[in-house]
């Protein structure tokens, strides 16, 4: 269905892709996987209108296939009263019109044959997309996604996570035989996320999905591509299949890289001592031997072990308190009530002391963000924040901390730091490159721009982390270094988050957002709502192993105990397939 070849594609700051190829074939299910500003969405865009970019290689499409398409973000227009029918069934309608116009003009026009010839077209067309049936078909699509009940709202009274739906459910309707979606699964609450699971499980054409969603990648594909470093691999199989592929391919590449490097020592140290022989003594054959010698280090320097896929940096995140951590309330919600046409939440009340880390879950349009921006407005007599601690923020609206317009280097040269090269050697640790430093902000990708945040916070220090939704966005690798520096941070943290497995790993408590009131629960019980709704009970305790396993692994690596590696990797094997299931 799409064959790539040799593709190379740059920007002027950024070489993107060097001889990528991969093909997809009629069918497949497919995730696109690689680190923030890996250039996942500027392929689809080739894709999507090749004739727009300058790139080598060949991109053969084909020409018969029907692409549907679901763009990274999307606005929805508020101001048009248009029902969720009349919204997904507009392709539909629009082709029916088209008919039943055609039918009238003939009625009267002398001119048949053309007519007829417009009529087969649209009939065609309207054949093509099961358009005799195409009010059962929105109807199914719906009920599979439990929002039937909407299907003559207005588009506008939606939230952003069903609205999301919809768009999804739009692509799908016209049967496309490729289905391309950027990062659907962004801001859905867990629901709304298994919704999209069963969407892309039911549909029989091919999909490509950009995604760093551990669940969809669990639970929704039979085929990986993975873009690192300007370079491309397939591999035909899950996600988790994948990843256990990856490492067991490091543990071998490390062993052979390992052995290389000791040759290499080997051979300079026989090279050091010809140089000092043939110095003390000019014989020919001394000379031939060393330059022999030098010809073999220089052989096994070009042989050096180089695998791209498995030297993935995560970034280096690291939350610092501003001030000297002492046990007390830094937040206080008492008696909050928010409502727009109607009542949000009410009687809302709660604390978080210093060194707590709670999560705030509800699903989408229950208010979650609207009282985060209270909070950080600090404005509202119900909410009362210790006078005395710093607070940090990551908005899931990106341009509220950062100025797009700004360069990277002028963003943090904002915020104190004195020299280019301060700013370099700082933003390293977040995987971006001294060349990335001139880049509009603007310009970035959605991980790139919460990973900007992220540093930012790092580097300012605060008491008091407010993220909403910091995974959103973010690659695997980065989710992972995020939940790390979480766990090391001494100070307090209030997350809107719809990731459990974040919030799982991390947090010491939620606060459930349900029928307009907020409730504590604890991490067990929120893990049990979890397991009723998405998976069995042994699921996350079977991912819990595995994360074990796996820094297990990177541990025995890092000694060069490829012994102990393997013996870890064959205990893995059992937990890699019990999640297969």
């Amino acid at each position: 269905m799409i064959k790539v070849d040799n593709l190379s594609y740059s920007f002027p700051q950024k070489n993107l892709y060097n001889n990528i190829s991969f093909t997809l074939e009629d069918g497949q299910h497919c995730a696109f996987i690689g680190t923030n500003g890996s250039g996942k969405s500027t392929l689809i865009d080739i894709i999507m209108d090749p004739e727009k970019y300058m790139y080598d290689g060949s991109l053969e499409i084909d020409p018969n296939c029907r692409i549907g398409y679901v763009r990274q973000f999307q606005e929805l227009d508020k101001t048009k009263e248009i029902t969720v029918f009349e919204y997904l069934a507009e392709d539909f309608l629009k082709l029916q019109n088209e008919i039943t116009a055609i039918c009238t003009e003939m009625e009267t026009s002398s001119d048949i044959d053309i007519l007829l010839e417009k009529y087969q077209q649209a009939l065609d067309a309207f054949e093509a997309i099961n358009g005799d049936d195409f009010e059962n078909i929105i109807d199914k699509k719906l009920n599979l996604i439990e929002l039937i009940k909407y299907k003559y709202l207005n588009i506008s009274e939606l939230s952003g996570g069903e609205f999301k739906l919809i768009q999804v459910i739009k692509a799908m309707l016209t049967s496309p035989d490729l289905l391309i979606m950027d990062e659907p699964d962004v801001f859905l609450d867990f629901t709304n996320l298994n919704a999209l699971k069963n969407l892309i499980n039911s549909h029989k054409g091919t999909t490509l999905v950009v995604t760093h969603n551990r669940y969809l990648l669990n639970h929704c594909f039979n085929k990986i591509i993975h873009l690192e470093n300007m370079e491309l691999q397939e591999f035909d199989g899950g996600y988790i299949e994948y990843n256990f592929s990856l490492l067991q391919t490091k543990i071998e590449l490390q062993e052979l890289a390992a052995a290389d490097t000791e040759e290499i020592e080997r051979t300079e140290i026989l090279i050091d001592k010809l140089r000092e022989l043939a110095t003390e003594n000019a014989e020919q054959f001394r000379g031939k031997t060393l330059r022999a010698r030098v010809k073999i280090k220089e052989r096994l320097e070009e042989r050096r072990i180089k695998a791209p896929f498995v030297e993935i940096k995560e970034p280096n995140i690291i939350f610092v308190t501003a001030n000297e951590v002492e046990e007390k309330t830094v937040l206080k919600v008492n008696d909050y009530n928010v409502a727009f046409d109607e009542v949000l939440l009410e009687n809302i009340n709660f604390e978080i002391k210093s060194t707590d880390k709670v999560a705030i879950v509800g699903s989408n349009g229950t208010g979650k963000t609207t009282l985060f921006q209270r909070i950080i407005k600090n404005d509202d007599p119900s909410i009362e924040i210790d006078k005395d601690i710093k607070i940090g923020y990551l908005s899931q609206l990106q341009g509220q901390t950062l100025n797009y317009s700004n360069t990277i280097f002028e963003e943090f040269f904002d915020i104190g730091f004195k020299t280019r090269d301060d700013i370099k050697e700082y933003l390293e640790g977040y995987n971006f490159d001294e060349e990335l430093l001139n880049q509009k902000i603007g310009t970035l990708s959605g991980g790139e721009k919460n990973l900007l945040q992220l540093a930012k916070i790092s580097e300012t220090g605060a008491d008091l982390l407010l993220l909403d939704e910091p995974t959103s966005h973010l690659d695997t690798y980065s989710q992972i270094a995020l939940e790390k520096a979480i766990k090391r941070y001494k100070g307090a943290i209030l997350m809107v988050s719809h990731d459990y497995y974040t919030i799982a790993n991390c947090m010491d408590y939620v606060l459930l957002i349900k029928d307009k009131k907020i409730r504590k629960i604890n991490i067990n019980h929120f893990k049990d709502i979890i397991y009723a709704n998405h998976f069995d009970k042994h699921y996350l305790k079977n991912e819990e192993k595995k994360k074990a396993l796996e820094t297990k692994i990177e541990l025995a690596l890092r000694d060069n105990d490829f012994l102990l590696a393997q013996s870890l990797s064959e205990e893995l094997e059992p937990i890699i397939k019990l999640l297969q299931n």
